[in-house]
């Protein structure tokens, strides 16, 4: 889901195969790949073969990628007229288009996604409150980026690519940084390259 702030929030991930998480954290971490771009551009986006991509076309997230067993992937943005709302992703370890049959699926499964997100939204709990029932998949890295943006005296968006680089730079997921910063484990201080 595309957050208010522009951000893509994970709603579901399928914890069948562990791939999808993983993906999506690298993806989130790096701010690089194809669910991001699907977002931006407004259409959807497949790659047959990872493991021959052109290097310029997600240049941190395919090295990445390559370490997992994922070949194939789409991305395809959900849209509700002109907005983009959201992308839903999919992979497979083995290399080369979907069938017709497959592709017939994951159109009507977008739909589907469509409609339970926009009645969600749209849907109070009750007469008093608003819409429940989504949860941040991020929620530990949005606490994360605002307690170092107030530590360190930062606006927000340069706090998450500081919290971004230092977990790239330090193979760590965002997740386990955020958890580490957020547990005093790790100082805030770590992330500031001026001290």
């Amino acid at each position: 889901m595309l957050a208010h702030d522009g951000h893509l929030e994970l709603l579901w991930c399928d914890p069948a195969t562990g791939l999808g998480p993983e993906l999506d954290n690298l993806q989130y971490t790096l701010g690089d790949g194809p669910t991001p771009e699907a977002a931006r551009q407004g259409h959807p986006l497949t790659e047959l073969d990872l493991s021959t991509a052109d290097p310029a076309r997600w240049p941190l997230f395919l090295p990445a990628a390559a370490s997992t067993p994922v070949r194939f992937l789409i991305a395809t943005p959900l849209r509700l007229g002109a907005a983009t709302v959201g992308v839903l992703t999919g992979y497979r370890t083995a290399p080369g288009p979907l069938a017709r049959a497959q592709l017939r699926g994951l159109d009507r499964l977008g739909r589907a996604l469509l409609y339970l997100l926009y009645t969600e939204l749209a849907t109070p709990a009750d007469s008093t409150g608003p819409a429940t029932g989504l949860r941040l998949h991020r929620a530990e890295i949005h606490q994360a980026t605002g307690f170092l943006a107030n530590a360190l005296g930062i606006p927000m968006g340069q706090a998450l690519l500081r919290l971004r680089a230092h977990a790239a730079a330090h193979d760590h997921s965002l997740s386990d940084l955020a958890h580490a910063l957020l547990a005093r484990h790790l100082p805030p201080d770590a992330l500031d390259p001026t001290r």
